[in-house]
């Protein structure tokens, strides 16, 4: 004897009257009529067009009782019943499968019903109070109807209804999003010039940001919803098989893109935005979705943090490479600002704005061998782990900061930079020229960084006010070299001081500041000697102490000025 409680639910009673059951069995078959699948009720729901509330849940008790009552026929209580019992069995399951036809067709009525982006929350706020709530009663229809097929035993036709739909739904839905397919894009960006890659990129950014924080994640809410309770591992295949290859056909694009970039300097910035767009909205939207086990979630980690970190590296190490490549003896004329020094600075004015990034890439804690700084090398991790250090700033204060390339890559390529400039100084044969290069550059250098720019606070203010000092002691060795022993020093101060003004004519300055810097500390270091030699040679001296200060103050982009117009005044200015 069985005993209580050990019995499936769906087991009827042996006791149960016959007619009872044959009475379930009628009743269903009258509501099946007026809803069978073929007949003009095909093109309405149950659940969205009926006038009568109740109808849609009488209808899912119906398909119950035609279970309960096909588990009652199959039972055979006696010999004599077996007849007439297979008769109720073959009734009640014809009517069962008319049941789960109408099911599918309110289920595929019921999917069309949704908008291809599925945003159920609050926070929303571009979605209407009115079509959350419709979503919401939506979902709970689809339950339902999930729950009924289930129960019944037509889960696999349940199942490949609602792949199908959400399938194409969440495709669209990309689709408009990106503006092209992704996965027919990848097979494509082998034959794209970067320019056309470049500008999908730019496309990719945004629309991926935005599928993996409301496609998936809403589709993933969605099946949550309909699969609940007990079925939850089917709602986890059926979400799966929905979004998985579509999920991993955008990653792949990315994976494409970054691949063709190499080791192109220029093309830093752009893999720079794919590595704040994974490890900022892209992976933790993953992992919401997917979970932080599945392949898609290891995919976007490795993309992340392997082949950006690798593709970042090796482009920073291509830059560096640049520099050190350019000759040395390739000078500029009129000690002004050297081409390197300008394309540089304004590398590194936009590299700072993702100096967080460069920080995550260059992490020691990823990167543990640092020996072959430079090579674009290391050993790192794919674990959805990882980007909880991805996503967080790793600076700190210019105090803290070892200049390398590991700790500070950065500062590292403004250091490959100055020691080129030093190179290059040492090749003009002027010595005070020499110094006039290094005063522009290092001040260009100076400027670049100061005024507060997010480049200041990458280096630090020290290092920027280090600079200014480098800067202005470069000035005062260059006056010392320009003007020369003869000058600052006395003797034949005319002819010196003629010969240092035409040495310097075609000379420049950085701009407009180096320029006064540089005749104010000439002015400074020659005026007050030359009025002493000019008190002593009186009417003799070829030029007068307003004749050296206009001389002066005509170099480097200043305006030749008049100081006084006779010896006469002169002295007796003096």
């Amino acid at each position: 004897m069985t005993r209580a409680g050990s019995r499936s639910p769906l087991a009827p009673r042996r006791t149960l009257p016959a007619t009872v059951v044959d009475d379930t069995v009628a009743a269903a078959a009258v509501l099946l009529d007026k809803w069978h699948p073929e007949d003009s009720s095909s093109g309405r729901s149950l659940f969205l067009d009926s006038n009568t509330p109740d109808e849609a849940h009488a209808f899912l008790r119906a398909t119950k009782d035609l279970h309960r009552a096909m588990l009652f026929y199959a039972s055979g209580l006696t010999t004599s019943d077996l007849h007439a019992g297979g008769h109720g069995l073959i009734q009640a399951q014809e009517l069962l499968d008319t049941a789960m036809r109408r099911l599918q067709l309110e289920l595929q009525i019921l999917l069309s019903s949704l908008p291809n982006v599925l945003r159920f929350h609050r926070y929303d706020d571009d979605v209407a109070e009115e079509d959350r709530q419709g979503l919401t009663e939506t979902s709970g229809h689809l339950r339902a109807v999930v729950e009924a097929m289930l129960a019944a035993g037509y889960g696999k036709e349940c199942v490949s209804i609602f792949k199908a739909r959400r399938r194409a739904s969440v495709a669209a839905a990309l689709q408009r999003l990106h503006g092209f397919s992704p996965s027919q894009q990848q097979a494509t960006v082998q034959k794209l010039a970067w320019e056309q890659i470049d500008a999908r990129m730019q496309s990719w950014l945004a629309a991926a940001r935005a599928a993996f924080a409301s496609v998936f994640v809403g589709e993933r809410e969605l099946c949550d919803r309909v699969f609940a309770g007990e079925h939850g591992s089917v709602g986890d295949a059926v979400f799966a098989a929905v979004a998985d290859d579509q999920a991993t056909s955008i990653l792949a694009f990315a994976e494409a893109a970054v691949a063709r970039a190499k080791r192109a300097p220029e093309r830093l910035f752009r893999v720079l935005d794919v590595h704040d767009a994974l490890t900022e909205t892209i992976v933790p939207n993953i992992v919401a979705a997917f979970g932080d086990k599945s392949e898609v979630t290891a995919r976007a980690v490795t993309l992340a943090v392997t082949k950006v970190g690798d593709a970042a590296r090796g482009m920073v190490a291509s830059f560096e490479a640049a520099i050190e490549k350019e000759p040395a003896k390739a000078t500029v004329a009129g000690g002004a600002v050297h081409p390197l020094t300008r394309y540089v600075m304004n590398y590194l004015v936009f590299l700072a704005d993702y100096e967080n990034a460069l920080a995550n890439i260059y992490s020691a804690e990823q990167f543990t061998d640092t020996t072959d700084i430079g090579s674009g090398t290391g050993t790192a991790g794919s674990s959805s782990s990882d980007l909880s250090m991805a996503s967080t700033s790793s600076s700190s204060s210019s105090t803290q900061r070892t200049l390398s390339l590991w700790s500070n890559p950065i500062g590292w390529l403004v250091s490959v930079l100055m020691r080129k400039l030093d190179a290059k100084a040492g090749n003009y044969r002027e010595a005070a020229l020499s110094y006039l290069f290094l005063a522009n550059n290092t001040h260009y250098v100076a400027k670049k960084v100061g005024g507060g720019t997010k480049l200041e606070a990458v280096l630090g203010e020290e290092w920027a006010e280090a600079q200014r000092a480098k800067a202005r002691g470069y000035v005062d060795v260059y006056v010392r070299a320009a003007w020369g022993s003869k000058v600052l020093r006395g003797g034949a101060m005319d002819e010196a001081v003629l010969e240092a003004v035409a040495m310097q004519e075609r000379w420049v300055a950085a701009d407009e500041d180096m320029g006064e810097a540089l005749r104010a500390v000439a002015r400074a270091a020659v005026v007050p000697t030359y009025r002493m030699f000019y008190r002593r040679q009186g009417a003799a001296a070829r030029l007068t102490p307003g004749d050296v200060i206009g001389m002066i103050d005509g170099l480097f982009g200043g305006r030749t000025t008049s100081h006084s117009s006779s010896s006469d005044s002169c002295l007796v200015s003096i």
